[in-house]
């Protein structure tokens, strides 16, 4: 009778553990949490952060200026494919989330960080590596932005604050 109360033990015990992985990794499967807005980094478990400096991917777009009001286009190119991403655009002088996206590509969602539509994230698990969205700058003048993303290629692997080049404010005294 020993033996049968440790065996049941046993698998009760791993497959309440696996229940609670596999939520835990379908919880992510569907975008970014609120808890990685501010950082933009993952809250996997055991994640592996690489350097964003020895990267695959690029974020950038046509403009290297915009005034408020305009709407930007971004870009994110990828040399290999990708699972998850977040996306933000952050004021240069003092780091907030800045404007709001616009237009999203096919497995994105939009994240509410400090105000709705101000973060882009991945809505489902599926391969991704080009994707184009569309940032529209505040009507107010912020100053200079840049363009930062984070990207999950698996569960376990992943680079954070991929930036793009600064897009200075039009007009600026």
């Amino acid at each position: 009778m020993e033996d049968g109360g440790r065996a049941y033990t046993a698998i009760a015990g791993w497959a309440c553990m696996t229940l609670c992985l596999v939520s835990y990794v379908a919880a992510f499967s569907q975008g970014a949490s609120l808890s990685a807005c501010t950082d933009m980094m993952p809250r996997h478990l055991r994640v592996q952060l690489h350097s964003s400096n020895n990267n695959y991917v690029t974020v950038h777009t046509n403009m290297s200026f915009y005034f408020p009001g305009d709407k930007v286009p971004v870009t994110v190119r990828s040399t290999r494919d990708y699972m998850g991403f977040m996306l933000q655009a952050r004021k240069v002088s003092n780091n907030e989330i800045a404007g709001t996206f616009i237009f999203l590509p096919p497995g994105s969602k939009l994240l509410a960080c400090f105000e709705g539509g101000d973060t882009v994230t991945h809505s489902d698990k599926s391969l991704k590596r080009n994707l184009s969205f569309v940032w529209k700058a505040p009507d107010q003048p912020i100053g200079d932005i840049r363009f930062f993303i984070s990207i999950v290629q698996s569960y376990f692997v992943y680079w954070a604050k991929i930036e793009s080049a600064v897009v200075a404010q039009g007009g600026q005294n």
